[in-house]
């Protein structure tokens, strides 16, 4: 095969950085902490019975978890019942948000992307990998491309082969 018809691969030779947000992924169990389980009838929490519960709670099943404290249920739900079921959690569990598991995934990577070193994108022409075995959340990719748009060359979404451009200086 002569030099000429040798076949390059042109996207491996080019300057193109390649980033995939499932990277920043944290790998654990996900477990939501529901308040509509301690709900008198499904509709009011009783204080007295709520501290009782959670105090003689076995709490290894949250150990190294990131977990999420919401009520699925339609009721009103004080705050400080959400903040007490917290100081439950916190001492076992790896990450403890308020919101549904979404919320969860969102403040993770929001905690990632601010741990991120962007020096490597600068002035760089950067591709944002679209496709994650791991959930990535949308919001996760607007808070990439809003950090990379003041350093990136240039921003693209997808695959090297197929790109759809986003923004180039």
């Amino acid at each position: 095969m002569t030099e000429e018809s040798e076949i390059r691969n042109k996207v491996a030779e080019s300057s193109l950085i390649t980033f995939n947000l499932e990277d920043l992924y944290q790998v654990g169990p996900r477990i939501t902490f529901d308040l509509k389980d301690f709900l008198f009838e499904g509709l009011i929490l009783r204080e007295k019975d709520y501290r009782e519960e959670l105090k003689n709670r076995d709490w290894s099943a949250f150990q190294d978890a990131f977990v999420n404290i919401q009520c699925s249920a339609d009721a009103i739900v004080p705050q400080w019942a959400f903040m007490l079921a917290a100081t439950y959690l916190q001492p076992v569990a790896k990450r403890v948000v308020m919101g549904t598991p979404e919320t969860l995934e969102t403040v993770l990577y929001q905690e990632a992307l601010a741990n991120l070193d962007l020096l490597q994108f600068q002035d760089e022409r950067v591709i944002v990998k679209g496709c994650s075995k791991y959930p990535v959340p949308t919001s996760a990719y607007v808070e990439f491309v809003s950090k990379l748009r003041p350093i990136a060359k240039s921003v693209m979404y997808g695959e090297a082969c197929s790109t759809v451009p986003l923004f180039k200086k």
